[in-house]
C-alpha cells in the first residue's frame, strides 16, 4: 500500500521533532528531507521520490504540453519566415506595378497635350486647303479683268464677271464643307438670337415683324452663329396716303 504523505498526523508523528521547514531556490527543505521543485519529487514517510510525489494541480498537463511545443518551434519559426519573405516579393511586385502605371500615366499625359497643341495649331488646316481652290479661282479671274482702256470690250468684262462668280461659289461649297452656311433670312420672322434689326419700316406684302430686307447676309457654324444677319423688319402694311379729297362738312 502507497503510504500518503498527507495522511492525517498520528501519535507518532506528534512525538517526532518540530519539522524545520525552509525555503530555498533549488528545493524546499521539510523535517530535514529536501524536496526539490524542479523535479517534482516529494519524499515519503522513509524518502520521497519522484515516483511518489504527487504532482502539483496542472503541472503534469503543462509540463506534457510544453514537451510537445518544443519540437514545434523550429517549424513555426520556418512557417513565420516563409511568410516573411512572401509578404515582401508581394510588396515588391506591388511597388514594381506602380511604378509601371505611374510611367504609363505621365506618357499619356504628355501625349493629349501634345495633341492638345497640335489640334490648336493645325485645326483649320483642313480648311485652309480648301481655301487655296478659291484663291487660284480668285488670281484667274484678276488676269482676265479688264483694264481701265475706254476700247474695253463686252466680253471682257463677262469674263471677269464669271470669273467673280465662280470665286465666290467655290467660298461659299468651301465654308458648307466644313459645316459653315450662308443666313440669308428675307422674308422669314424676325428672330434676335439670329438676326440684328438695323432698322425699321413698312414693306408691301410682308408682314409686320418680319424681314423684309437683309443688309447683309449672316453666316453659322452648326448651331452658333459666326455673324448675325443684318436685317431690316417690316411694320406691316403702309397707311394709304391722304390726297386731300377729304371734305370736312362739319361747319
Amino acid at each position: 500500500m502507497r503510504p500518503n504523505p498527507y495522511r492525517a498526523a498520528s501519535n507518532s508523528d506528534c512525538a517526532r521533532p518540530a519539522a524545520v521547514v525552509e525555503r530555498g531556490v533549488a528545493g524546499v527543505y521539510m523535517a530535514g528531507v529536501q524536496i526539490d521543485l524542479q523535479s517534482n519529487e516529494v519524499p515519503t514517510d522513509g524518502e520521497m521520490t519522484s515516483e511518489n510525489y504527487p504532482p502539483n494541480d496542472g503541472q503534469g498537463a503543462k509540463s506534457g504540453a510544453e514537451g510537445q511545443d518544443t519540437p514545434n518551434e523550429p517549424k513555426a519559426q520556418i512557417d513565420s519566415e516563409d511568410a516573411r519573405d512572401d509578404a515582401a516579393a508581394e510588396i515588391a511586385e506591388l511597388n514594381e506595378r506602380i511604378l509601371r502605371l505611374a510611367a504609363e500615366l505621365e506618357n499619356t499625359r504628355r501625349r493629349a497635350e501634345k495633341e492638345k497643341s497640335d489640334a490648336g495649331r493645325y485645326a483649320i488646316a483642313a480648311f485652309a486647303r480648301d481655301l487655296l481652290n478659291v484663291a487660284d479661282t480668285f488670281e484667274r479671274a484678276l488676269d482676265n479683268a479688264p483694264g481701265a482702256e475706254p476700247d474695253t470690250s463686252a466680253e471682257a468684262v463677262s469674263g471677269f464677271v464669271t470669273g467673280v462668280r465662280m470665286t465666290e461659289r467655290a467660298l461659299a461649297a468651301a465654308m458648307e464643307r466644313h459645316g459653315v452656311r450662308r443666313v440669308d433670312p428675307k422674308g422669314e420672322k424676325f428672330d434676335p438670337n439670329l438676326h440684328q434689326a438695323v432698322a425699321q419700316a413698312p414693306a408691301p406684302g410682308v408682314p409686320a415683324g418680319c424681314v423684309a430686307e437683309t443688309a447683309q447676309v449672316g453666316f453659322m457654324i452648326g448651331d452658333r452663329v459666326l455673324r448675325a444677319a443684318m436685317v431690316i423688319v417690316s411694320t406691316g402694311e403702309a397707311p394709304p396716303a391722304d390726297n386731300g379729297a377729304h371734305i370736312d362738312t362739319s361747319a
